[in-house]
């Protein structure tokens, strides 16, 4: 059905199903009169979730502009994926990862193929909402929810339930669709600094789901510990009596390493605090080209963005749609011309 009816309509599709063999997968659709795809790449996330993801690096037909060096075309990558359900919240840390891999993968493809200045695009099922740890590492990443940016809604709280985009198989409405814009203009902390801050910031959630307030759990943390300190063998069986499995002997260490800041081999309740319970991480910076001026180039404009049936919109969920158990999530954008410093421009 779909290679027929997108065919016909002038699309060029690319399928990727889930590893072993579970049956569903992803599926983009480019429509060739308007992009021609330059590269596409298949993630595999090799997890218990057996999830997938696919990475377009797509190209106008029909040049933004021209000037006397040549046409200027526009390029974007694209990136489609489906998370892992939260079936319990220890898996947080596995959807986290899912995300952070695919993060390392852009990085990678960008670095090596010297896109320093091209829009990214995640668009998918998240299977989480703007409460969660994936919506804000996102966003510390220097993207935004253009659903969100074209309604003029904040990462607020207040903000959080106005549409809904799913009812799951527990029968629960909630918003886990999302198209997400990062412009060339746009970056985040480091990667490495914005994933340890997301997993410090799930322990944390996991500790006071515990009902452990900031000394209890610095206590929960010793673990075998008889001194008024961390050490790395109770971190660790911490870390594991919260159910935070999806981390590996790496990623543990790497965690280590930014919570001891004094290299001494231990964790004290001021690091504890610092780190884990009351962290101050650095703000969102603004990107630079390699000569340490601003980046020139194309950008996305959030023009409009929509969800059908409209009644999601409100976050209410019609009972007499049957299509699927997700919205249809459909943003509008528009070419915009950075401001310019090089002589290309």
């Amino acid at each position: 059905m779909y290679e027929k009816r997108l065919g016909e309509a002038g699309y060029i599709n690319f399928k990727l199903a889930r590893t072993n063999n579970r049956g569903d997968g992803l599926l983009t659709a480019v429509h060739e009169d308007y992009f021609r795809v330059l590269n596409h790449r298949e993630i595999l996330f090799n997890d218990f979730g057996d999830r997938v993801a696919q990475l377009l690096h797509v190209e106008s037909v029909l040049p933004f502009w021209q000037n006397r060096y040549g046409n200027i075309q526009h390029q974007i990558l694209i990136v489609n994926t489906h998370l892992l359900f939260p079936h319990n919240s220890s898996l947080s840390v596995v959807r986290l990862h899912q995300v952070y891999k695919i993060l390392q993968y852009v990085e990678t493809y960008l670095k090596e193929n010297k896109l320093y200045s091209i829009p990214v695009i995640l668009c998918g099922d998240w299977n989480g909402s703007k409460r969660g740890h994936v919506y804000k590492f996102l966003r510390s990443q220097g993207f935004e929810s253009s659903y969100d940016t074209a309604h003029h809604y904040t990462d607020n709280d207040a903000d959080a339930h106005k549409w809904v985009s799913h009812r799951n198989h527990r029968g629960n409405i909630c918003g886990v669709d999302f198209i997400w814009l990062r412009n060339p203009n746009k970056q985040g902390k480091p990667l490495k600094a914005s994933w340890n801050e997301a997993v410090f910031g799930i322990i944390k959630y996991q500790l006071r789901q515990a009902s452990l307030a900031e000394k209890d759990a610095f206590a929960f943390l010793q673990a075998d510990s008889k001194d008024d300190y961390i050490t790395y063998s109770g971190f660790c069986q911490a870390l594991h009596q919260l159910g935070l499995t999806g981390l590996s002997p790496r990623d543990v260490q790497e965690l280590w390493m930014q919570a001891d800041t004094n290299g001494n081999g231990v964790v004290d309740y001021e690091e504890f605090q610092r780190r884990i319970w009351d962290p101050r991480w650095s703000e969102q910076l603004e990107v630079t080209g390699e000569d340490g001026r601003k980046d020139d180039t194309i950008a996305l404009d959030v023009k409009n963005a929509g969800l059908f049936p409209p009644e999601v919109e409100t976050g209410m969920w019609p009972e007499n749609y049957s299509l699927s158990d997700h919205a249809r999530l459909t943003v509008e954008f528009s070419l915009v011309r950075m401001p310019c410093s090089r002589p290309i421009c």
